[in-house]
């Protein structure tokens, strides 16, 4: 793909040109190699340089050949009431279906946390733009037992749980990689955009901020959404307030259709008459990922309204470009009740979007991610749990 040469000089530069290259992608600060390293992970490898001969350098191996996709991979937890719900569930549609899923490994978790709070929650998967690797990240949060919802906001982790893959099969070691800085009181729900203007990921969270006079965090603060860019989800910029409306706002995702990048993020006002939108989601747009300045869509997405259904109350979006038809879906956690309640609509711009009909989730999922997959993709996924699936049925 373009950019391909430009990305390699990246990774083969020295500390300081990489220090220089952030002042030329438009102001963004990219770390530079061998520093901030996850926690556990080995130092980066040296790429070749110019001055080496041609016959000392690997070639690159062949990128995977563009195939159609014909089926999903959702991963998402269950959930705070048993011991392994907060742990990386996976389930796969029944071919283009998206709206029939069966579980996998007997619904028990696929991958497991062992470092930080031993628990995952809010799990992501992105495909990278040369489709050779897969990318999970996830919230370093357990809250099991006795967790304590306002300790975890002040004194919570700043770190994000990583996996990596290039088959959906085979993950590598756990990474726990710190990304929110020193007055941040948590990191909740990572997610991930490639972003082509500066051939790189720009990694998105909430976090409440506290005053540099405040090192224990006893003030009141609020959740912001931030974020950081990474070429290797290793080393990461420094963090940056993305969306900060002066209340609290979480959980955003993020969906690019023809140079236009539309955002979705839970309002987490109380719901009141001072904000009836507190509690759902808020639909924008702009066509720069990295804007701080979105055009307003729409508000109370999700809310029921006169005849049309909705949930009580949701948070944790996920949206996905249908694999066969000309339409978009955006699961919404309905949380404290049903769970994940599938919505639809042929107009992002619109922002009207109405709950599917007749559909079959996997039970319990809750904050997570819907991944467009090949066929060969989907087989051996199934393949691998397949003799440990287990289907749903309608209630």
């Amino acid at each position: 793909m373009p950019g391909n040469s430009f990305r390699t000089g990246i990774r083969a530069a020295s500390a300081a040109t990489a220090l220089s290259l952030s002042l030329l992608l438009g102001g963004v600060s990219l770390a530079p190699l061998g520093t901030g390293v996850a926690e556990g992970a080995t130092s980066t490898t040296r790429g070749p340089t110019a001055n080496e001969p041609d016959e000392e350098r690997e070639a690159a191996p062949p990128l995977p050949e563009r195939k159609p996709k014909k089926g999903y991979l959702f991963t998402y937890f269950t959930g705070s009431g048993s011991s392994d719900g907060e742990q990386v569930h996976f389930a796969v549609s029944r071919g283009n279906d998206a709206l029939r899923w069966d579980e996998l490994n007997n619904g028990d978790p696929v991958l497991t946390s062992t470092k930080g709070e031993n628990g995952v929650r809010d799990p992501f998967i992105i495909r990278s733009p040369e489709g050779d690797k897969f990318y999970l990240i996830a919230t370093d949060l357990r809250m099991h037992g006795d967790g304590n919802w306002d300790q975890a906001q002040r004194h919570g982790s700043k770190h994000i749980e990583v996996w990596e893959s290039t088959d959906l099969i085979h993950w590598s070691e756990q990474r726990h990689v710190r990304v929110g800085p020193d007055n941040a009181g948590n990191v909740w729900a990572p997610e991930a955009y490639y972003d082509e203007s500066i051939d790189a990921y720009v990694v998105f969270w909430a976090s409440k901020l506290y005053a540099a006079d405040d090192p224990n965090h006893t003030g009141d603060s609020y959740n912001r959404m931030m974020y950081a860019t990474t070429r290797d989800f290793r080393t990461f910029s420094e963090p940056r307030v993305w969306q900060d409306p002066g209340h609290s706002v979480i959980d955003s995702t993020v969906i690019s259709e023809d140079g236009t990048y539309y955002r979705f993020t839970k309002d987490e006002r109380a719901n009141s008459d001072s904000a009836p939108c507190g509690k759902y989601i808020t639909a924008e747009k702009s066509p720069n990922l990295r804007s701080t300045d979105y055009e307003l869509i729409a508000d109370c997405v999700g809310k029921p309204s006169g005849s049309e259904p909705g949930v009580s109350r949701g948070e944790g979006p996920t949206v996905f470009e249908s694999n066969i038809e000309d339409k978009w879906y955006m699961f919404i956690d309905e949380f404290g009740g049903r769970g994940y309640v599938p919505f639809e609509t042929t107009d992002l711009d619109s922002g009207e979007w109405t709950v599917s009909e007749n559909y079959d989730l996997p039970d319990s999922p809750r904050h997570g991610t819907v991944l467009p997959v090949t066929a060969d993709e989907l087989q051996r996924l199934r393949a691998e749990y397949g003799n440990r699936s287990r289907s749903v049925s309608p209630e």
